[in-house]
């Protein structure tokens, strides 16, 4: 009997090789706390910068503009809720579209253009400019700037 055909894109997908071979090292070796003043945390503090930097190229955005989250709906939440927030003085109206996002497992990101102000919906250890209170999740940082940097690739190639 053959496999199914995944359709289903918006859940997890197969990851390319290469991302995986970016992401190993993270998981096995180099699994630092990035956020750590020791060479452990340095590592790891430059593998989630470079990704960063590989994620702002593609998405036409500043390093300092690009927030790792946990997933996309954290991503979501923390966009919609953290602005609704942060300017709730001005208003109590939401407007949203109803336009679903891919849901990679365990990472997401978000642009957060510089002068929007966002409130952090969990309160910790003020990672990501302090709007997000969980350790960085370094390995699956560095495979999405990894995918980042393939589809940029890709996408001059095409």
């Amino acid at each position: 009997m053959s496999d199914p055909i995944y359709l289903d894109y918006n859940a997890p997908t197969p990851i390319d090789p290469a991302v995986v071979d970016a992401i190993l090292p993270y998981l096995c070796d180099h699994f630092g706390n990035p956020s750590s003043d020791h060479s452990y945390g340095y590592r790891a503090r430059t593998a989630v910068q470079m990704a960063r930097e590989h994620l702002a190229v593609l998405l036409g955005a500043q390093p300092d503009e690009i927030i790792f989250t946990g997933g996309g709906s954290e991503a979501n939440n923390l966009a919609i809720k953290g602005v609704a927030a942060a300017l709730h003085a001005r208003g109590n109206h939401l407007i949203t579209s109803a336009i679903e996002h891919p849901a990679p497992k365990g990472i997401g990101a978000l642009v957060v253009r510089r002068g929007v102000t966002l409130e952090p919906l969990i309160h910790g250890a003020s990672h990501e400019h302090g709007l997000r209170a969980g350790t960085e999740n370094v390995a699956f940082i560095v495979g999405l700037g990894q995918a980042a940097a393939l589809a940029g690739e890709r996408a001059k190639a095409a």
